[in-house]
């Protein structure tokens, strides 16, 4: 599961790592510095391709549910093993992306008293997503998921979902903008499959302060939201 993530990176850091445009820059030294704590409905950024290279998006974390689903919390994980058939098919099919990340959150313990975790590797993440365009207080907004496998990593103790998590010689296919139809589907998913559990194995846990955990309360820009307690 990932129900909140950090991305502190820079614009001029991720269009680094991840070979992006990066949009106008007009939108982004306003909008985007970086976040300790990143939680649904929030912005993040994200990188896609449309066909004319890589782009970063800044774009809501949240997805628009399925008519049978009641209108509950967030859509924001999007299960590996349900991307071929079904309601997440055409997002798999079409419109791909990827959620950079420095780590994410996991709870442990009895409500009330959880302990937080922040799960990571040595540099920025890639995690799998999917985006579409959902309705959102009567306007079309871009949103984003992000896909999620059983845990293989430091995670695997805290939860057992974790984020499905891209190396880089797997971005360019996983973005590609042709459409994943047959085989392709299958393919893809093998991909993500080997993919994330070559990530999964560098990824190590640390408990993180409980001011992490009330999202109404801590500031995001706190780069102390990171650091291991005792």
């Amino acid at each position: 599961m990932c129900g909140r993530f950090a991305n502190d990176a820079t614009t001029d850091e991720l269009i680094r790592e991840f070979v992006a445009e990066g949009g106008r820059p007009e939108d982004w030294w306003k909008s985007w510095h970086g976040a300790y704590s990143i939680a649904p409905t929030e912005n993040a950024p994200i990188v896609r391709d449309r066909g004319e290279g890589r782009i970063l998006e800044l774009v809501r974390w949240d997805w628009q549910s399925p008519p049978n689903r009641p209108q509950r919390a967030p859509l924001i994980n999007a299960r590996m093993e349900k991307l071929a058939a079904g309601f997440w098919a055409p997002a798999f099919s079409a419109a791909r992306c990827i959620v950079p990340m420095r780590g994410y959150f996991e709870w442990t313990g009895e409500k009330g008293r959880k302990t937080p975790h922040f799960l990571h590797a040595d540099g920025l993440l890639a995690a799998a997503g999917l985006t579409w365009s959902m309705e959102h207080e009567g306007e079309r907004v871009r949103c984003f998921v992000v896909v999620t496998r059983e845990a293989r990593d430091a995670s695997g103790e805290v939860h057992d979902r974790m984020p499905a998590f891209l190396t880089p010689d797997t971005w360019d296919t996983w973005l590609s903008p042709d459409k994943l139809t047959g085989q392709a589907k299958l393919d893809a998913l093998a991909m993500l499959d080997h993919s994330s559990a070559d990530v999964a194995a560098t990824i190590r846990g640390r408990i993180v302060d409980r001011k992490v955990s009330n999202t109404r309360t801590l500031d995001p820009s706190d780069p102390t939201l990171l650091d291991p307690v005792a």
